[in-house]
């Protein structure tokens, strides 16, 4: 019964600074985008309306993407990406739910540039793939900012592609994403 005593402060203790070194920051402001190039047609779209949270103490990360919120040049693109291709009346949103695989290597006290690998599942429309892409954490002044580049394959992810259309668009998309996340509980 005195073990008991005696450990409870202490387990209490530990979990108060296990629990204070799990800092989360977040956004509602990031940025991802896409480009595909082919010799026919270039294709752009933005989306500035992006959620992102980064848990330092485990290196969980997770985006929140909503589809319509892509703004393209072409109006008509647009409603085409959305009516056609993403359908986002029925799946508004992409999600990625993953890790930053080597968390040992980003020291998030001090300024500095730190390549990453992000592990994870990314959903866009019914469909969910593990993917593993290469990534930087910047950490500058209190804030810290994550960006990756990497492709994906629209077929991948049941993004049917009218034939007629089908050499307008790279088997490939480049997408960039950057968040500048701040404190949580700031």
């Amino acid at each position: 019964m005195k073990k008991n005593i005696l450990l409870t402060p202490l387990l209490l203790a530990f979990s108060f600074c296990v629990h204070a070194q799990t800092a989360k920051y977040f956004t509602r402001t990031a940025h991802v985008d896409f480009f595909s190039h082919t010799p026919v047609e270039d294709i752009k779209a933005d989306n500035n309306q992006v959620s992102a949270i980064l848990d330092i103490g485990t290196g969980d990360f997770a985006f929140t993407c909503l589809i319509n919120s892509f703004e393209f040049e072409k109006k008509l693109m647009q409603e085409h990406f959305n009516e056609n291709y993403m359908e986002s009346d029925k799946y508004p949103k992409s999600i990625f739910k993953g890790k930053i695989k080597d968390l040992t290597k980003v020291n998030f006290t001090k300024d500095g540039e730190y390549p990453v690998v992000v592990t994870g599942n990314l959903t866009m429309k019914d469909k969910t793939n593990a993917v593993e892409v290469p990534g930087t954490i910047i950490v500058k002044g209190g804030k810290i900012t994550a960006r990756s580049t990497f492709k994906l394959r629209p077929e991948d992810y049941n993004v049917q592609v009218p034939s007629l259309v089908k050499d307008k668009i790279a088997k490939g998309l480049e997408i960039n994403v950057e968040a500048l996340l701040e404190p949580l509980n700031k």
